[in-house]
């Protein structure tokens, strides 16, 4: 199984140094913001209209839950990323993971690019935040996930590994995809319960934002079915079995929601990994550094 444990630590810290540069340059850039926009932009600073405001908090969890979020993923899929070094693997993860978060924006973006302002929509994502308003945003995006996979590699080697015991490939990245859609499904379930069932809005509401409605509700419904096949080529992993067709099924699933992408992403990969045949006897090895 993976060092979760390890990824998740490389993580938080890569995260908790981002925090502390994001409140100096927030600080920084207090009386003179426009200047300094491009640190906000790059998932490095939090606004000087946040600092004094409750959403501080809300900035710290986020940075918080991107870490364990990306430390997870990292430590599930360490042995299939390309390169030899951690830091190398982790610009890579941080690549991928902008890759998906980029798709996902422009799919749950209503209405892109046909906007009055043209192209937009943003947010901060696993490893970065992405912004599609401009060309300049956009770099800026991109170095921040960049910067943070590596730092992430870097602390992976700082930290300590453990023995792992040797299991059926893929069972560990299905296992983070069966997570974290849970997670995502239970969000998208409550909103829509809340919004639909408890205030009585219509399902699907007309609007600027109508397809914003058609994700959740399919994320709601659909979300569930892909979650629980998810569930099912995990379980299937851990008794020595492949788990590929229920994962890739379970992930396409998911990943037609758009709010559950990354989960969906996670479980076509972890089935096609674990399709691979697992050696002959378990047997229990130091990750490689």
């Amino acid at each position: 199984m993976a060092d979760f444990k390890r990824g998740i630590k490389a993580g938080v810290a890569a995260a908790g140094v981002y925090l502390v540069i994001a409140v100096i340059l927030a600080a920084i850039g207090r009386e003179f913001w426009y200047p300094f926009s491009f640190i906000y932009a790059a998932g490095l600073g939090i606004s000087p209209g946040l600092m004094d405001s409750p959403f501080v908090i809300y900035s710290i969890l986020s940075y918080i839950i991107r870490g364990i979020v990306f430390g997870a993923v990292f430590a599930a899929l360490y042995d299939f990323l390309p390169g030899t070094a951690s830091v190398v693997k982790g610009v890579v993860l941080s690549s991928f993971l902008w890759i998906v978060t980029v798709i996902q924006v422009i799919y749950t973006t209503p209405g892109w690019p046909w906007t009055p302002n043209g192209i937009t929509g943003s947010g901060t994502y696993y490893s970065g935040t992405v912004s599609l308003s401009s060309v300049g945003l956009a770099l800026a995006g991109i170095v921040s996930a960049l910067a943070f996979g590596a730092l992430t590699g870097f602390l992976w080697d700082r930290f300590r590994a453990k023995k792992l015991t040797e299991t059926r490939k893929g069972s560990a990245t299905l296992l983070v995809s069966f997570i974290q859609g849970g997670v995502l499904w239970i969000l998208g379930a409550v909103a829509f319960l809340i919004g639909v069932v408890i205030r009585g809005a219509p399902l699907i509401e007309p609007g600027p934002f109508w397809w914003y409605s058609v994700l959740y509700t399919a994320s709601a419904f659909l979300g569930l079915v892909g979650w629980v096949l998810a569930l099912v080529a995990w379980r299937k992993t851990k008794r020595g079995e492949s788990g590929f067709k229920w994962g890739v099924a379970g992930g396409v699933i998911m990943a037609l929601t758009g709010v559950m992408l990354l989960p969906g992403v996670l479980a076509i990969v972890g089935g096609v990994f674990s399709a691979r045949k697992p050696a002959t006897e378990p047997s229990t090895a130091e990750t490689t550094q």
